[in-house]
């Protein structure tokens, strides 16, 4: 299996229209298989009016399907703080942190987004 139970990911789904809401997902994968997965974290998602980026106020569960075109999956440290990530301007890049070991920069090609 190449994802493990206790693994952290940040996942992206993709847009399929230009006005098509942007969201992400930050988790931890509670057991995975070779179609799926399945995450428990926050949903994040990019409101448009304040070019910022909102967490949900809960925790949720999703299964997220491995192999589809549809997500970007990035693994993050396993030590990740999934409570305290947020997204943050660090040197004029989008940058996904908790303060500790996660740093993912969102937008490796442009300026924020």
């Amino acid at each position: 299996m190449f994802l493990d139970p206790g693994e952290k990911v940040h996942v992206i789904e993709r847009r399929l229209f230009e006005g098509d809401v942007r969201r992400h997902f930050v988790g931890e994968v509670q057991g995975a298989d070779v179609t799926a997965m399945r995450v428990r974290g926050y949903v994040f998602v990019h409101d448009a009016a304040s070019s910022t980026w909102v967490r949900g106020s809960e925790r949720r569960t999703r299964i997220i399907p491995i192999g589809s075109s549809g997500f970007v999956v990035n693994v993050v440290p396993r030590d990740t703080a999934i409570d305290e990530v947020r997204y943050e301007d660090i040197d004029g890049r989008l940058t996904v942190t908790d303060g500790g070991s996660l740093r993912l920069d969102i937008n490796e090609f442009g300026r924020l987004r």
